[in-house]
């Protein structure tokens, strides 16, 4: 008699078994050490279940305070949360506006401590005490106030046609002429080739820096 043993005379306790990933153990860890904290540990396989899923989909949050167009703000957000998303989805201030999402269009530029980001690659929970301007704090009136001189020069210039590259154009103008890379037009384009403009209106925004640049 052949004693070769076939698949299925494996006992079933020897078969072997997948191990579990780092985020199942870790969920499944957190969830049993929570009911523990809480008076007791919990015999329902569902209620296990239940809390394992809930440990391992809750995003990781985090809170932090910062200053936007001069108003302080403190609020808790996902930890991967852009400061592009934060702008626009929590303050309410669309005005930056979300092109690429990959940080290769500049329409999202805001300034930092006074320099230029992609605020789509920009983590909010990274910027505790931040000073951060968009271009609905641009202007020195504020939103119903005098209009800042490179958006007096956009529209003299008539530096714009769709309009949507337009607000992250300002801010990285702004960022240009603080900078000071306006020396000349080969200068300013060669700072300013972060921001695409669809519409070709390259030629009228670098004629609208070096206007609000020299005061011409």
């Amino acid at each position: 008699m052949s004693t070769e043993l076939t698949e299925s005379a494996v006992p079933p306790s020897t078969a072997p078994h997948s191990a579990p990933s780092r985020r199942t153990f870790i969920a499944t860890t957190t969830a049993v050490g929570g009911a523990v904290v809480a008076g007791g540990l919990i015999t329902d396989p569902a209620a296990l279940a239940a809390e394992t899923e809930a440990a391992a989909e809750a995003p990781p949050s985090g809170r932090v305070s910062l200053t936007v167009n001069g108003k302080r703000h403190t609020v808790t957000v996902d930890n991967r949360t852009a400061l592009l998303d934060l702008l626009r989805e929590h303050l309410n201030l669309p005005g930056s506006k979300k092109g690429c999402n990959a940080g290769a269009c500049g329409a999202c530029t805001v300034l930092v401590d006074g320099r230029r980001v992609n605020s789509c690659l920009t983590l909010a929970v990274r910027l505790e005490g931040a000073e951060v301007t968009t271009i609905e704090g641009l202007a020195p009136g504020g939103e119903d106030g005098e209009l800042h001189p490179l958006q007096k020069a956009f529209i003299e210039e008539d530096a714009f046609q769709c309009g949507y590259c337009t607000p992250g154009q300002i801010m990285s103008g702004v960022g240009c002429i603080q900078e000071g890379h306006t020396g000349s037009r080969d200068e300013i384009r060669e700072w300013m080739s972060g921001n695409i403009c669809r519409c070709g209106c390259y030629v009228k925004i670098v004629r609208a820096v070096e206007q609000t640049a020299h005061g011409k």
